[in-house]
């Protein structure tokens, strides 16, 4: 969820200052900053699920994954995000003069929540296309067992995946990796499973 901050136009280096002071993570959007709220334990517990798997699964390859803690920016809109999960193929290339803001993920993973969702679909979406090395976008229901992917392919078009069941199996294809959906929500409780 993203709490928007005071009125106010900040420029990207100003942005950057805030960002090493701060308590709290921050989105910018082209001069506006709004704050990144906490997420549910669902979804903390997906992102470490997926970010635990993938660090193993590509131990020894040439790809690393890097959870929420590292600011993605993207140049061509002016925007400083935290992706839940980024995977980064060869070396990782920063901002200029920086270690915490990369500019060349080849995926990245959202875990939706209820106030995130249409933007995580659509702008959010938009915004990640832009990056050159963005191949693979992944997006994790954490209400049900049920996730969408986009898997950009050679003629530049992007092809729609749908996963559902607790006995699926994700490709994730710009890594060459699979994991189950049960592996992905492993000590996840959905809400209606906690009602009597």
């Amino acid at each position: 969820m993203l709490v928007q901050s005071k009125q106010q136009i900040y420029t990207p280096d100003e942005y950057r200052e805030l960002e090493e002071t701060t308590e709290f993570r921050n989105e910018y959007r082209d001069g506006e900053i709004l704050e990144v709220a906490g997420g549910t334990i669902n979804h903390s517990q997906i992102i470490g699920n997926i970010y635990a798997f993938l660090k193993s699964a590509l131990r020894g390859k040439n790809a690393r994954p890097f959870m929420s803690d590292l600011r993605l920016w993207i140049p061509r809109y002016r925007r400083g995000t935290y992706p839940d999960v980024m995977v980064v193929e060869g070396e990782p290339v920063f901002t200029e003069g920086r270690s915490d803001e990369i500019l060349n993920p080849n995926m990245i993973v959202e875990v939706l929540s209820k106030s995130t969702k249409d933007f995580d679909r659509e702008d959010k979406f938009r915004f990640y296309r832009s990056i050159p090395e963005f191949r693979e976008y992944v997006l994790v229901n954490q209400s049900e067992f049920l996730v969408a992917q986009y898997i950009k392919t050679e003629s530049n078009e992007w092809l729609f995946r749908e996963y559902e069941g607790e006995s699926a199996i994700v490709s994730f294809a710009s890594v060459e990796v699979q994991m189950s959906m049960s592996d992905i929500y492993e000590l996840v409780v959905f809400e209606n499973a906690m009602v009597d």
